[in-house]
């Protein structure tokens, strides 16, 4: 799961996602769950990039969350190395705004997106249809 985490409401927001789609049954790689930075040292933020995408690389299914009026900079370069390793990509965007009159977000992160959900109960539903497809 992509997700920015700088604060108190997106570390929250992130768990109770995560949380919903553990309970219907996926597996979950959270980056706030991961061990986060302690000392700033240069292997450590190697360590943390690593881990990410790797969690990628492995990774069945991302799904990138977008709410704000600019998607977070760490989940659009996410987006972009899911892609280009090919990975299936759907975004959950329960904020009403958007970024131009003709764009939800900016569409270079827009178009390799296969659906955006507006709610957790529509990304649930929406993962399990892909899931199933490619099963």
């Amino acid at each position: 799961m992509a997700a920015p985490l700088f604060n108190e409401a997106e570390r929250n927001f992130n768990a109770q996602v995560a949380g919903e789609l553990r309970a219907a049954g996926f597996r979950v790689w959270l980056a706030q769950e991961a061990p986060f930075i302690q000392n700033g040292s240069a292997d450590e933020k190697k360590a943390i990039f690593d881990g990410d995408t790797e969690a990628l690389r492995n990774s069945d299914i991302v799904l990138a969350l977008l709410d704000g009026i600019d998607v977070d900079p760490g989940v659009a370069f996410e987006l972009g190395y899911a892609h280009a390793l090919g990975k299936p990509i759907f975004g959950l965007k329960t904020d009403y705004r958007t970024f131009s009159r003709i764009e939800e977000i900016n569409l270079m992160l827009e178009v390799p997106i296969r659906s955006i959900f507006r709610s957790i109960k529509d990304a649930i539903e929406g993962l399990k249809r892909a899931e199933a497809t490619h099963a």
